[in-house]
């Protein structure tokens, strides 16, 4: 999520403007690089689900508690945003900000949400077909989406909704069925930096010869610019292998901080009125690239807003969520109850 973070401060920020204008400079490639892992972190975070989910199921409160999730953070964030005045009201671009859905494309929270409604039925694809069809349907996947996707002249189009059912069933592979090394904790580390330096190689690379070319910088991400892209995927695919091996013991501070990272994509990169204040008016990232303290301000400002992002949802969720979702279920069994009452009556009648 941090990285997530990081990508944002750098592509919502109007930073990259001031980066085409000379992307080979010292301070665009160091910005370049910085911003550059926000779809693998994507990645990383959907697989996370997926690992889990595929030997689990939904329940009514745990799709609760992520709708919850989503709305209070556009109630409130739009409020406070109106109320300060710095979004006039309108009441279709009010009604579309308090909505949980909002965009079946690359909103994350939106499809994240129809996403996790999937996760019933895929879990009964993953069980009733075997280990070799299961690896097939991946790589027949992967192919469409990651291959073709970085061929020029082939214009791949996906939505996040079936990209993370792509995630899913590579993550429950990877749970559900053994292969070679999939325990080498070495291997799959050396792969991860490996990877990394290779996709650093390519960013660099191509803002070099955008700078040597003067034709701008609007693909120096070809390689990373989506979460299907190939070193989104298989840095994901390794780094999860990785961590997954790495023997640590419980920590509650890791666990208390793991319980708000969703959060803090919510509020964070809420809307384009959130975008627009949080990186343009109060970080003002692009004003700070004149400056050699742009260094610093890149990784102090996600680190603090990652920090403030998780301070708040903690509090959310101690002093909001359970009762928010104890008074939803209430009523549901409430609900419940009223309507068999209903159905009962009409039987005997």
């Amino acid at each position: 999520m941090l990285l997530i973070v990081m990508h944002h401060y750098v592509v919502n920020s109007g930073l990259l403007d001031e980066m085409t204008l000379q992307p080979s400079s010292a301070k665009s490639l160091y910005l370049y690089i910085l911003g550059a892992w926000g779809k693998t972190g994507i990645n990383c975070f959907v697989m996370i689900t997926g690992y889990y989910m595929c030997k689990s199921h939904i329940t009514m409160r745990k799709f609760l508690k992520l709708l919850l999730w989503i709305m209070f953070y556009n109630i409130v964030i739009t409020a406070i945003f109106m109320t300060c005045g710095y979004q006039p009201y309108s009441l279709m671009h009010t009604t579309k900000e308090l909505l949980p859905i909002t965009n079946i494309d690359t909103g994350f929270g939106s499809c994240y949400l129809m996403f996790f409604l999937l996760i019933p039925f895929l879990n009964v694809l993953i069980h009733n077909m075997s280990q070799r069809q299961h690896l097939t349907l991946v790589a027949l996947l992967l192919f469409i989406y990651s291959v073709l996707g970085v061929i020029p002249k082939i214009q791949v189009t996906m939505n996040y909704v079936s990209w993370f059912c792509v995630l899913y069933l590579i993550a429950s592979y990877i749970r559900l069925y053994p292969f070679p090394h999939k325990e080498n904790v070495r291997l799959w580390g050396w792969s991860t930096l490996a990877l990394i330096a290779v996709s650093i190689l390519s960013v660099v690379s191509i803002a070099e010869g955008a700078g040597y070319l003067g034709k701008g910088a609007g693909k120096i991400y070809y390689f990373m610019t989506d979460s299907n892209k190939p070193f989104p995927v298989m840095i994901g695919i390794t780094s999860f292998l990785f961590f997954k091996e790495v023997k640590m013991p419980q920590s509650k501070l890791i666990n208390t901080v793991a319980a708000s990272t969703f959060g803090v994509l919510l509020i964070h990169a809420n809307s384009d009125t959130m975008r627009h204040w949080l990186w343009r008016t109060v970080c003002d990232n692009a004003g700070m690239y004149s400056s050699n303290l742009i260094y610093l301000h890149a990784i102090l400002v996600p680190i603090t807003v990652f920090a403030a992002c998780i301070v708040i949802d903690h509090i959310r969720i101690k002093n909001i969520e359970a009762p928010a979702i104890n008074f939803f279920l209430l009523y549901a069994e409430k609900l419940k109850m009223a309507i068999l009452k209903i159905e009962n009556k009409i039987i005997i009648r």
